[in-house]
């Protein structure tokens, strides 16, 4: 991935948090509410914009540093954030609950991205 294209996911991908939020806070409240998922829903918007920054945060670091790692780190939080909080949406909107399943794998992606962070700026720092 491109250091453009990781700064320009971020970008949508941040967008998309504040839009996404909003819209759960308003209009899709009362089925949020209806069906205990508020809480579920929060998560899943707070984990987006916090790994969104993440993968930021990884695009402007290759401005200084160039390590494989960081390209594994930003895969690591872009792929986490479609599985965990895409898994969590769509539970939330469909109740659909084996999506719970696949939702750790989405966790262990921003795991893996936060630890290739970390090696990266060990190496290369």
């Amino acid at each position: 991935m491109t250091q453009k294209a990781i700064l320009l996911i971020a970008s949508a991908l941040g967008a998309l948090s504040v839009m996404i939020g909003a819209f759960g806070a308003h209009a899709l409240a009362p089925l949020l509410q209806a069906t205990n998922r508020t809480d579920t829903f929060e998560t899943a918007v707070k984990y987006q914009m916090y790994h969104t920054l993440a993968l930021l945060a990884v695009g402007l670091l290759l401005f200084r540093v160039e390590h494989p790692a960081l390209q594994i780190a930003a895969w690591g939080f872009f792929i986490g954030i479609l599985i965990f909080s895409g898994s969590l949406y769509i539970l939330c909107l469909t109740g659909v609950t084996w999506l719970g399943a696949i939702t750790p794998i989405g966790g262990t992606a921003m795991i893996v991205g936060w630890g290739a962070l970390f090696y990266a700026i060990l190496k290369a720092l």
